[in-house]
């Protein structure tokens, strides 16, 4: 946690999941190019702190969730002069965390 990261986005904000299409994306949602995350592909990340669609950004490690019903954990970014709490992390993944027995790891 704390590093840079560039977070390639291919869910940006205001899209919907190319499979479960009720799945609105009220943040941007990404992936660190070269990374391999335990499922095999490259890491997950949520994108907290920018309020409009981006294509690429680059932020900052604030937060791990851990699922422990899945192989998976997502990383949480922010630009680098941002902060969030717990609960404010919660509110802005729970659209997609809510399906999994998710735990949010700071430091």
């Amino acid at each position: 946690m704390g590093d840079t990261i560039k977070i390639t986005i291919d869910r940006l904000l205001g899209s919907y999941h190319p499979e479960y299409t009720d799945m609105y994306y009220p943040i941007n949602y990404g992936y660190v190019e070269g990374i391999i995350a335990p499922d095999g592909e490259e890491q997950d990340v949520y994108l907290l702190g920018v309020d409009y669609p981006v294509k690429e950004f680059t932020g900052r490690i604030i937060a791990i969730i851990r699922r422990s019903d899945d192989v998976e954990e997502k990383w949480v970014a922010a630009p680098e002069d941002m902060t969030f709490t717990k609960e404010e992390i919660w509110e802005q993944v729970k659209f997609q965390e809510q399906y999994f027995q998710s735990e949010i790891i700071m430091k």
